[in-house]
């Protein structure tokens, strides 16, 4: 089967570790992953990985996409440097296709006023709520939420995130192997594997 590309968002002091489950299983099925960066220029994760985009943000478009992927970075809290991938986001989700949102980005989209109107998750509350977002109501403490197409969730959900990626988009696990999926990499139960490889 034919699938658009997923895009995966890399910035100087991208958090390297938080989109790894959810890009390595969607490349496994067969999604392309394609980088998007400010421009080409090479960017620096905060652990050290030198990656070079493959597109510039400005040539981004939700059509050509299956899902736009934020990663959580230092830049999302100490600038605004990174506005123009939260408005990709609005982009995106105006266009009816599905963007994640982990850590730092999604302090991000709720400056863009995406998570006013929308169930979501973060790290804390009182994180995004510094945002000065009109959401705090809609706050779900939940490892991840997906409302529509906006998955989110907290720095330290990185499975989770994936889960709610891969049921969002419905053809990489369902079911009883998403579940399996699930408990073998977030909880360690080898009675999992069994299922998962079925």
């Amino acid at each position: 089967m034919s699938r658009k590309p997923v895009h995966l968002a890399v910035y100087d002091t991208f958090a390297d570790w938080e989109t790894g489950h959810t890009t390595a299983w969607l490349a496994r099925v067969g999604y392309e992953i394609r980088t998007v960066g400010p421009s080409t220029a090479p960017v620096t994760s905060i652990g050290g990985l030198r990656v070079q985009p493959g597109l510039p943000l400005s040539a981004l478009r939700p059509e050509d996409s299956s899902l736009l992927i934020l990663p959580g970075a230092d830049l999302w809290d100490t600038s605004d440097d990174l506005a123009p991938f939260a408005r990709a986001a609005r982009a995106f989700l105006d266009a009816g296709v599905p963007v994640g949102a982990i850590c730092g980005a999604t302090a991000g989209i709720a400056r863009e006023g995406l998570l006013d109107d929308r169930a979501h998750t973060s790290a804390a509350p009182m994180y995004l709520a510094a945002s000065g977002y009109q959401g705090g109501e809609r706050y779900v403490e939940a490892d991840a939420v997906t409302d529509g197409d906006l998955i989110t969730a907290g720095s330290t959900e990185p499975v989770a995130f994936a889960r709610e990626i891969f049921g969002r988009l419905g053809d990489v696990f369902e079911g009883e192997k998403l579940d399996a999926w699930y408990r073998l990499f977030h909880d360690s139960d080898p009675a999992a594997y069994e299922t998962l490889n079925a």
